[in-house]
């Protein structure tokens, strides 16, 4: 604050310009007097020479009056000694280049950059290069709030048109100082992706600037089995202000519109939001109008087109269950899976099919020689934030012949062979850990700790890539099951993997052999032996915000937080 202080030339420490030019006087007058003036006399700092030159520069830029040049400043022709005599158009683009953090620091220095912090201009710019906010205040009326705030009529004509209206709050005497400071940096912490606890259920909540809201948008995966169609998306709530220089918080839950809702930060990484008008849930005709309404809109289709009886009562358990939730719901962060040169594919965000629970979003990454698939969205069977499948890409598979490979007892008998050397193998390594180490207990190596294990799988990895060709035929075995007979004929790679099995309410969880298949970078394939079934995943193609994790250590982290939840 004292270097401020000195470059401005205000405070105790202006008199210091004034001492200068006493003394070079008394240095005419008397040229035996060289010794320099070291007082900090308050009193002389208020008055003495060269005072009044220094408070009409300061009036005219706090006014917005352009300086005069340099070498005009004064009789003596000095150089600008002072940040305050800089115009006023140049110091508002210096302080919009300043991160909006530290703007209420620098209105603390002095009256004159108070009064230029007041520009609208810095703040735009802070708004727009921090957050993307690229919406003009004054021509809202024009270019409208957000480009999806009347998503629900585009995608679906049978909802009606107050479900989702748009509410142009009166932006005519607000300022982008308001925007940033009362509702983008208040609510700073909440941007990016959140999983909610639905229970099994989970799901994936990204919370973005749109526009000049903040939005909770929830994707949801296409409707069963279209597995290569887009995300589906709704909003949950939406965050921003109104006339009066406060964030309002409403909740787009429902079939009425928007209404009064609440955000609580409960701890790091951790937010709850509550409706305050859980009535503009409910719908006219009952229960049966709103079951109606969710299964067209989640699944697409009507009870009656759904002929499975298993398939039924796992639509009406899931309806029940994720409307208690409609009035309250706590979300926890998640972080996007960083990415190395090594890897396989890019890892990310796949959506998969999972037979009667439909479609569900499975996050891929990798870990050394091992590359897990985890639950973000769930079932009654395996819930969110579980591990799925895990693949040892340590140990490739060559397929057959594809006249052979259409034979599953051929299938089973590589994937079984495979299985018992991987056994023979980590036992063999809890050997050599107990003759190394006698005292300690031998500790089941976890999928890529280690750099031992991580040069194996990349010498692995490369020397298989190496030998196998581009890509080769595939065809799925007799008797496995497909929900989506759309799947590609061709696949680059398969590995030996393990997938999770259990019974209703995660009872009895196992691991049982099966196949991964790599069939592009998009897309990818499990073959699960014990099931006789087929999962095919595809990338979702979204350009998540806010979602990088700061570190591998912190992304790690996050797994094991979510899968301890989900136990």
């Amino acid at each position: 604050m004292a270097v401020c202080a000195r470059l401005c030339g205000v405070g105790p420490a202006r008199g210091c310009r004034r001492r200068g030019a006493a003394r070079e006087q008394r240095r005419g007058g008397a040229a035996g007097d060289s010794e320099p003036d070291t007082d900090t006399d308050p009193e002389e700092a208020g008055g003495g020479g060269g005072s009044a030159e220094d408070e009409e520069a300061a009036e005219r830029i706090e006014g917005g009056r352009p300086l005069s040049h340099p070498g005009e400043a004064g009789p003596a022709g000095r150089a600008p000694l002072s940040i305050l005599e800089l115009p006023p158009e140049l110091l508002v683009q210096i302080f919009g280049s300043l991160p909006g953090t530290d703007l209420p620091s620098l209105a603390r220095v002095c009256t004159t950059f108070r009064r230029i912090l007041r520009t609208d201009t810095i703040w735009r710019r802070r708004c727009r290069e921090e957050y993307g906010v690229c919406e003009n205040l004054r021509k809202l009326e024009i270019t409208g709030v957000s480009c999806r705030d009347v998503y629900a009529k585009r995608i679906n004509p049978r909802v009606k048109s107050g479900r989702f209206m748009k509410i142009l709050p009166d932006y005519e005497h607000m300022e982008y100082r308001d925007v940033y400071t009362c509702l983008l940096h208040r609510y700073r912490h909440i941007l990016g992706l959140w999983q909610p606890d639905i229970g099994p259920y989970g799901g994936l909540l990204n919370v973005v600037v749109d526009g000049l809201f903040i939005i909770g948008w929830m994707y949801l995966p296409p409707h069963d089995p279209h597995v290569d169609d887009p995300m589906r998306f709704k909003p949950l709530f939406r965050i921003h202000l109104m006339e009066r220089k406060a964030a309002t918080v409403e909740c787009m839950y429902g079939h009425k519109g928007p209404h009064n809702g609440h955000i609580q930060v409960v701890k790091k990484d951790e937010f709850s939001t509550k409706c305050n008008q859980t009535d503009h849930h409910r719908m006219s005709g009952g229960r049966q109008e709103e079951f109606r309404t969710w299964l067209r809109e989640e699944w697409g289709r009507t009870l009656e087109d759904i002929f499975h009886e298993h398939m039924q009562e796992l639509i009406l358990m899931k309806f029940i269950y994720t409307s208690q939730y409609d009035n309250c719901l706590t979300y926890r962060r998640i972080y996007l899976p960083p990415s190395s040169p090594d890897d396989l594919i890019k890892p990310g965000l796949f959506k998969g099919t999972y037979g009667s629970h439909g479609l569900e979003i499975v996050m891929l990454s990798f870990h050394g020689k091992k590359a897990k698939g985890t639950k973000i969205t769930g079932d009654p069977n395996i819930p969110a934030g579980q591990q799925t499948v895990e693949i040892d890409l340590a140990h490739p598979l060559q397929l057959p012949d594809i006249e052979s490979l259409r034979d599953f007892s051929e299938l089973s008998r590589i994937v079984l062979e495979v299985q018992e050397q991987v056994r023979r193998e980590e036992q063999e390594q809890e050997h050599r850990q107990e003759e190394e180490n006698p005292s300690q207990p031998a500790a089941k190596p976890l999928g890529g700790e280690g750099a031992e294990g991580e040069d194996n799988a990349a010498g692995a990895e490369g020397s298989t890539q190496d030998k196998a060709p581009a890509s080769q035929p595939f065809v799925l075995p007799m008797g496995v099951i497909s929900r989506n007979e759309d799947y590609p004929r061709t696949c680059r790679i398969c590995y030996y993997g393990t997938g999770l099995i259990a019974g209703h309410g995660f009872t009895s969880p196992e691991r049982t052999p099966g196949v991964f298949v790599l069939f592009d970078d998009d897309r990818f394939g499990f073959i699960w032996l014990e099931l006789k079934s087929f999962s095919l995943y595809s990338r979702i193609k979204v350009a998540f915000q806010n979602a990088e994790a700061p570190s591998r250590e912190a992304f790690d982290e996050m797994l094991k937080n979510i899968q301890s939840l989900a136990t």
